[in-house]
C-alpha cells in the first residue's frame, strides 16, 4: 500500500513535490488549530481576546465577557498603582516599601524577604514582572493602600475608572478568592492602559531576568522572544482559572493586546497566544494611534502620606484616658496608626492539604481549591464596589449605595458623645473604615451612625472616621471598651 501510494509523485519534479509539501504543512496547521480552537469551546474555563491597540477594534473574541479568575494576571492591576505613585512623585524608584508578617508568610511564587526587610519600589516591579511574587504584591498593598483589603478597594475602584466594569479585586497578587473576578475584555483594557498611561514605565514588562542578592529570577512569559514585537505582558496561574496570559505584540506599524484565559497548561496557552498574534496582528491598523482608555484621578497613597506627615513619636491610644482634654493627642495616635487597622477579611480560602502553592509557569504551581474543591466554571458574581470606595471628585462613576453596609454622613451630630475609631488623609479611606469597622463590629456598632469630620494639621487635611448615637459618657466608652476586642483603637468624646 505504501508504494502504491508514493508512487504517483514518484516522476514528479522537485517543485511539485516542494508544492505538495507546502499546502500539506499548511492542512496540517488548519487541522492543529481546529483541533485547539474544538479543545478551546470544550473548556469552561476558557477565554480568549483580542484588541487592536489603535483603534480599539475588537479582532477576536470568544467567551470574552464571560467571568473568570484572573490569577497573577492581578498583579497588572498592582503595578498599575505602584506607577501611578511614581509618577505623581509620592514614590521613587530608591523607595524602600516594607516586609510585613502577613506578606513574608504568603505562599510561593515569592522573593522570599523576612518580616521586617525592605525591598525598593524598582525592584519590587521586577519581582511582579519575573517572579510573580506573591510576597512582594501583599507588601506593595500595605504600602498604597494602608491594608491590602483597603488596597483591593482602591483597585476596584481604579478598575472602574478604566472602564473595568466586570472585575473586583479582593487581593493584590490573585491568590484565589472567589469574589475576585475579572473578564478577557476587562484584562486587554488593563493591558492596553498600562501601555498608554504609563510608557516611561512599560518596558519593565518585558524583562527577561533579574538578580536580587544572589538570586536570579526568569521571566515566566515565555511568549516574550517567540514572537516578533512582543513586549510583555503578564503570566497567571491558579487551578481554579487555568493558565492566564496577557501578550502586547507591536510590529510593522502595527498594535495589538491579546488575551487567553483557562489554558489547559502553559505550553497550550502559549500555543494558542501565538496563534491568535499570528492570525490577528495582520488585520491591525497602521493609521494613527487613538487614546483608547480614558484616565482618573491618581489614587491616595495612604501609608506614605502619613508616614510623612505625622509624628511616629506618639503612643499608641490608651483604652480610657482620664479627661476628655486628652482627645487632641490621642487623635493625633489614631491619625498615625489608623492605616495599619485591619479592614474587613475576605471569606476565607481554604488550601488543598496535599498540593504544594506556587504561581504562574513555576514547577511548584499553586494547587489551591477554594474550601477544598475547584469552584464551577461560573464564578459568583462580583459584588459592587461600595460606594465608600468611590472618591468624591469621581463624578462618572455612580455610586452603589443600594449595597452600602453602611450610610456615612459627613455632618456631624450636633451633641451628645461620640466614638473617634481612625482619622485618614482623605475621606474616601475615613469612610472605608467606618464600614470596615462596622462590618467587623456589628454587634458593638450595629445601631451607631457613622460620619466623617475634617481638622486641620500641619497644613494638611485629615478627616476623622466617628461614630455617634451613644445614649450617655458611659456607652460610648463602654463601646470602645468592647472594640478593643476587635483589634480597633478607640477614644470617647463629647461633641
Amino acid at each position: 500500500m505504501g508504494v502504491v501510494v508514493r508512487q504517483p509523485f514518484a516522476g514528479l519534479s522537485s517543485r511539485y513535490r516542494a508544492a505538495f509539501r507546502v499546502l500539506l504543512s499548511f492542512l496540517t496547521a488548519l487541522a492543529l488549530i481546529a483541533g485547539s480552537a474544538g479543545h478551546a469551546s470544550a473548556n469552561p474555563r476558557y477565554a480568549a481576546y483580542v484588541m487592536d491597540a489603535k483603534t480599539g477594534q475588537v479582532l477576536f473574541s470568544r467567551n470574552g465577557d464571560a467571568q473568570r479568575y484572573p490569577a497573577s494576571l492581578t498583579k497588572m492591576m498592582t503595578l498599575y498603582m505602584l506607577f501611578e505613585q511614581m509618577e505623581s512623585g509620592r514614590v521613587a524608584k530608591s523607595t524602600p516599601i516594607p516586609i510585613s508578617a502577613k506578606a513574608a508568610a504568603e505562599p510561593p511564587t515569592k522573593i522570599g524577604l523576612r518580616a521586617g526587610a525592605t525591598i525598593t519600589a524598582e525592584n519590587a516591579i521586577y519581582s511582579l514582572v519575573t517572579r510573580s511574587a506573591n510576597d512582594i504584591a501583599t507588601a506593595i498593598g500595605e504600602f498604597i493602600g494602608g491594608s491590602e483589603q483597603n488596597f483591593a478597594r482602591l483597585m476596584t475602584t481604579k478598575a472602574r475608572q478604566l472602564g473595568m466594569n466586570s472585575t473586583t479585586f479582593q487581593n493584590a497578587h490573585g491568590l484565589p478568592n472567589n469574589r475576585q473576578v475579572t473578564t478577557a475584555r476587562d484584562m486587554a483594557i488593563l493591558g492596553i492602559a498600562l501601555r498608554e498611561h504609563f510608557p516611561q514605565y512599560y518596558s519593565y514588562f518585558g524583562t527577561r531576568e533579574f538578580t536580587l542578592g544572589k538570586q536570579r529570577f526568569g521571566n515566566h512569559n515565555r511568549v516574550l522572544g517567540r514572537v516578533r514585537g512582543a513586549d510583555g505582558i503578564k503570566t497567571g496561574y491558579i487551578r481554579a482559572s487555568g493558565f492566564n496570559l496577557v501578550s502586547s505584540v507591536q510590529d510593522d506599524g502595527r498594535s495589538i493586546v491579546a488575551v487567553v484565559m483557562g489554558g489547559q497548561s502553559g505550553r497550550s496557552r502559549d500555543d494558542h497566544m501565538v496563534n491568535l498574534i499570528r492570525e490577528h496582528l495582520p488585520r491591525a491598523s497602521r493609521g494613527s494611534k487613538q487614546l483608547l482608555v480614558a484616565r482618573g484621578p491618581a489614587s491616595p497613597i495612604a501609608a506614605a502620606a502619613s508616614a510623612q506627615s505625622l509624628p511616629q513619636t506618639v503612643a499608641a491610644p490608651p483604652f480610657r484616658p482620664a479627661e476628655p482634654a486628652g482627645a487632641a493627642q490621642l487623635e493625633l495616635a489614631l491619625t498615625s496608626t489608623a492605616a495599619a487597622q485591619p479592614a474587613v477579611q475576605a471569606p476565607a480560602v481554604a488550601l488543598a492539604p496535599a498540593a504544594p502553592a506556587g504561581d504562574d509557569d513555576a514547577s511548584n504551581r499553586i494547587q489551591m481549591a477554594f474550601a477544598g474543591a475547584v469552584p464551577s466554571a461560573r464564578p459568583t458574581p462580583p459584588a459592587p464596589v461600595p460606594s465608600q470606595a468611590v472618591p468624591a471628585a469621581l463624578g462618572a462613576i455612580k455610586e452603589r449605595t443600594t449595597v452600602d453596609p453602611v450610610q456615612t454622613s459627613s455632618t456631624a451630630p450636633s451633641s451628645g458623645w461620640v466614638i473617634q475609631v481612625a482619622s485618614m488623609p482623605s475621606e474616601t479611606e475615613a469612610k472605608s473604615f467606618l464600614a470596615s469597622a462596622k462590618s467587623r463590629a456589628s454587634k458593638v456598632l450595629g445601631n451607631a451612625d457613622p460620619f466623617t469630620e475634617t481638622f486641620q494639621h500641619n497644613g494638611q487635611t485629615y478627616y476623622r472616621a466617628r461614630f455617634s448615637g451613644f445614649a450617655g459618657k458611659d456607652a460610648a466608652w463602654s463601646a470602645c471598651g468592647s472594640l478593643k476586642s476587635y483589634g480597633i483603637a478607640c477614644y470617647a468624646v463629647q461633641m
